[in-house]
């Protein structure tokens, strides 16, 4: 019986995946969820310097692109309405 070579492709995690992965968790752990606004801009500053020399193959183009990523994850959920009515339906 010949040996079966199991030849599976590793997937390595891009600099803007990592960095991505590391602002997400930044932001679970630093607590700026709860910040306000100025101490959040002033937060995603700072991380967003950090990330671009810790990762310095990306560009300035996904520099802000994390961040805004890392935004949109900060932004508070909007809660559906519990009943939705429709007009005309009695």
């Amino acid at each position: 019986m010949a040996k079966r070579s199991d030849h599976r492709k590793v997937q390595v995690p891009t600099a803007f995946e990592l960095a991505r992965d590391e602002l997400f968790s930044h932001i679970l752990r630093c607590g700026v969820l709860e910040a306000a606004e100025e101490h959040r801009k002033e937060w995603f500053d700072d991380t967003m310097a950090y990330l671009g020399e810790r990762y310095e193959e990306l560009t300035p183009v996904q520099i802000g692109e994390l961040r805004t990523l890392g935004e949109r994850y900060c932004q508070p959920v909007v809660a559906r309405p519990e009943s939705v009515e429709t007009a005309g339906v009695a």
